[in-house]
């Protein structure tokens, strides 16, 4: 199975090494998206002062920006932390929460990928729908959209980036290789930011694996099969999030070669 040797080594390193996941992260998810990079072995900081973020972001392993709750005074502060990172070759994340929903959520996302060396970048359907040039895809920060590889596919060639697309099935991209992940619970869609929480453990992957493919695919893997082992303990969204929080801290490797359910396009 693809990543079945590698998995394991990477958690392992991943929980061994603790690499720093400074996050741009929404008010909203803010202490979930922490507390999912600390289960799976991360250590996270949520800092936006732009008096502190370029030093925070070159001394990080890895920078995650979300734009879930925009103001001009955070956009600053993302472009300052972005241009550090990329002269450290820190690489980062970039969730567009919400593009195509208005016209200044796209704007600041192409002025990110513009201005700042952008490594993955992770949306639900209707956002990276927006970013390969289709409107409509968006309600508020929600997909009313299904997307394909083939969204995947145009997002990475336009942007030169890896394209995560998250939904029933996740699809992965860097122009190149195309991978589906097919694991994950309809609860998912019941619990607030859960696609954010999905960017932490990615960006989590990315501290210690540079192909940023298989760290994505190591990064949605882990968290969707930790949902699937919560959705066994609870039916219900609100206990279904402590379990997810606790099966992402209890995840082995072997859950991954007994669980993954991955798809290599050829």
């Amino acid at each position: 199975m693809w990543l079945s040797d590698e998995f394991p080594r990477d958690l392992n390193t991943l929980r061994t090494k603790r690499p720093l996941v400074h996050h741009f992260m929404n008010f909203v998810v803010m202490n979930d998206a922490a507390n999912v990079t600390l289960a799976i072995g991360a250590s996270p900081i949520m800092a936006h002062a732009k008096e502190e973020v370029e030093e925070l972001a070159s001394k990080a392993n890895v920078l995650y920006i979300n734009i879930g709750t925009l103001d001009e005074y955070w956009v600053e502060s993302m472009i300052i932390a972005g241009k550090a990172a990329s002269r450290n070759n820190v690489p980062i994340l970039l969730d567009p929460v919400g593009a195509g929903a208005t016209r200044y959520r796209t704007e600041v996302v192409k002025r990110i990928l513009s201005e700042v060396e952008v490594s993955v970048v992770k949306g639900n359907g209707g956002e990276m729908l927006s970013l390969a040039g289709v409107a409509g895809g968006v309600k508020g920060v929600d997909s009313v959209a299904n997307a394909t590889m083939e969204t995947a596919v145009r997002v990475a060639e336009e942007y030169g980036v890896t394209a995560v697309v998250t939904g029933p099935w996740d699809y992965v991209s860097d122009g190149g290789r195309r991978i589906i992940v097919k694991n994950g619970t309809p609860l998912l869609q019941y619990v607030t930011g859960s696609g954010c929480m999905v960017g932490s453990v990615i960006a989590s992957f990315m501290g210690v694996n540079r192909d940023f493919v298989k760290a994505s695919v190591e990064g949605l893997v882990a968290f969707e099969i930790a949902a699937e082992k919560a959705e066994l303990k609870s039916k219900a969204p609100g206990t279904f999030k402590q379990y997810l929080i606790d099966e992402l801290y209890n995840l082995t490797g072997d859950d991954y070669v007994k669980m993954a359910k991955i798809e290599v396009i050829q």
